[in-house]
């Protein structure tokens, strides 16, 4: 008994012992996606596994953005070792960095050479650095544009997209009235204006086109002011005065509702993301091969702004694997990754290198229009409690187009509560 016990124990160790050994080479990264882009990373991981003779648990999440949020954060505030690597929506990235959940990476750049040059100085210090230290990557870049009718424009004698709010207005009453005669159902302009994230994203545009924004001088977290109130205004009446946006953009109008209104051929412009350029450019769309893309228009005083989106890859402070996470994620943001990425799904690359790559640019000539776009973004508060302000200022922009609340009132309203907000965040 004395000896199988003895050798009990000698297995036991042997056998943690390679367990501890094989986690050496193996390591969990946590994607959500489409299932069409889970499969190419599908294809990035094995490749990267046979390169390094390693393992990588793909733990595939959810397409639904909160879903994988909430899925993150159960593992993280439990302090799990996996995932080792996760993507984050723009969004989620101070929220997790205040929490203490991601692993700074300035020592692995540092350690390796790497020249952060090659990525847009504004997203690295806006999205991807918190108190001074840098704590994720972009993979994927994504800021706010307009696309736009170019048969439309030529057709009745308009040489340019607008740069100015009000040339938008006059040359959507102007098309909109003509194009009704056959198409009843046609508007100017379409753009997310339902209670979520998205008009969070346009308010922010508009607002930043007219210099103003979240932001005071103070660096307070103010939205009442003259440059706001006029901004918001315009959102009004863009549905209720001009009457170029449709009756049901605070209620439906969101990412997808607004890009197949657009591409049913219903609309001379759209405010969207990147993503939306593939899908009018399929076959089965009635509007390709008809439509253009430029910077969101600016008020006189302004210039154009777009909020800025996308997904960056973080590693969790409690990997018990740093070196080979740290070493998946160099092969990630690399210039030949990255341009696969583009390549094949048609991604936005976080690298500013690739908007200028032949290949690249032969594949997605709009890449080059994108690039300006994105060195011009905004970004939403880098502040820890993003997710309760953003419920705020959604519920009072939302009731002001709406037109359920005055604009100045529903915008003091939206101060009181954030200053509620922020103190009691404060206080904890």
């Amino acid at each position: 008994m004395k000896f199988f016990v003895f050798y009990l124990i000698i297995f036991c160790a042997f056998t943690l012992t390679s367990c501890r050994k094989q986690d050496k080479h193996e390591i969990s990264v946590a994607i959500g996606g489409a299932p069409s882009e889970l499969d190419f990373w599908n294809d990035i991981i094995k490749n990267f596994e046979k390169k390094n003779g390693c393992k990588i648990k793909f733990l595939r999440q959810s397409s639904d953005t909160d879903q994988n949020r909430q899925q993150l954060i159960i593992a993280l505030r439990a302090k799990k070792r996996n995932p080792d690597l996760f993507l984050m929506d723009t969004a989620w990235i101070v929220q997790f960095a205040a929490s203490q959940w991601l692993e700074p990476l300035d020592q692995y750049f540092s350690h390796d050479k790497i020249d952060k040059s090659v990525f847009f100085k504004k997203i690295i210090t806006l999205s991807d650095t918190y108190k001074n230290e840098l704590i994720a990557l972009p993979v994927y870049v994504d800021a706010g544009m307009l696309y736009y009718r170019k048969d439309l424009l030529n057709k009745y004698g308009f040489n340019n997209p607008p740069n100015t709010w009000q040339e938008l207005v006059d040359q959507s009453i102007k098309i909109q009235k003509k194009e009704r005669r056959q198409n009843p159902n046609f508007y100017g302009f379409v753009w997310q204006g339902a209670q979520y994230e998205g008009l969070v994203c346009c308010f922010l545009e508009f607002a930043g086109s007219n210099n103003g924004g979240f932001i005071n001088k103070n660096f307070m977290l103010k939205l009442n002011n003259p440059a706001n109130r006029q901004s918001l205004q315009f959102m009004y009446d863009l549905i209720h005065t001009y009457k170029i946006s449709p009756p049901n953009t605070y209620t439906e109008m969101r990412e997808d509702s607004t890009r197949l209104f657009f591409e049913n051929a219903n609309a001379l412009f759209q405010r969207n993301w990147p993503y939306a350029w593939a899908l009018l450019q399929k076959d089965s769309s009635p509007v390709k091969g008809k439509i253009g893309i430029a910077p969101l228009p600016h008020f006189p005083s302004g210039k154009s702004a777009a909020a800025l989106g996308g997904w960056h890859i973080g590693m969790s402070k409690f990997s018990d694997n740093k070196p080979l996470a740290w070493k998946f994620i160099k092969y990630v943001i690399s210039y030949d990754t990255q341009k696969k990425f583009t390549m094949e799904l048609g991604w936005n690359p976080g690298r500013q290198d690739l908007y200028n790559d032949p290949d690249v640019l032969r594949k997605n000539p709009h890449f080059s229009k994108l690039k300006q776009i994105f060195r011009n973004a905004l970004a939403r508060p880098n502040v820890p409690y993003y997710t309760q302000i953003s419920n705020c200022i959604q519920k009072y922009l939302n009731a002001a187009i709406a037109g359920k609340i005055p604009i100045a009132q529903s915008l003091k309203r939206a101060d009181n509560d954030l200053s509620k907000i922020i103190k009691n965040y404060e206080q904890k």
